[in-house]
């Protein structure tokens, strides 16, 4: 059993799941909303020259994109490895040597009950 002398840090703590999901929705909704831009652009400025294509290509790209951010959750979070001496916070107790005469404990096995036929 891991026994730390000080609390967890609040900052260590990962965010709550219903904190992170209304961040990747607000992430998803940006995401979508650029693409949605990137269509009327795409129709409404003329004469269509080369950033017409950019503009197609990112409202084309772009709903994968916001699925991909969308997803990525706590993972890109890097944590510090602990090391296990930090947790040792005094040293083990000194190990008694066994005694001269160690106790025996012998099991022996009664043969089975004999069963009686059942009478109808």
């Amino acid at each position: 059993m891991k026994s730390t002398a000080k609390a967890q840090s609040t900052t260590s703590v990962p965010r709550a799941p219903h904190e992170e999901a209304g961040a990747r929705f607000t992430k998803y909704l940006v995401t979508m909303g650029i693409r949605i831009a990137c269509f009327i652009l795409m129709v409404a400025i003329t004469p269509y020259g080369w950033y017409t294509w950019v503009f197609g290509i990112g409202a084309m790209v772009l709903p994968y994109v916001a699925v991909v951010l969308a997803n990525v959750g706590q993972d890109t979070h890097i944590s510090r490895a602990e090391s296990p001496f930090i947790a040792i916070e005094a040293p083990l107790p000194p190990v008694e040597p066994p005694s001269a005469a160690p106790s025996v404990i012998r099991i022996a096995e009664a043969p089975p009950a004999p069963t009686e036929p059942r009478q109808a």
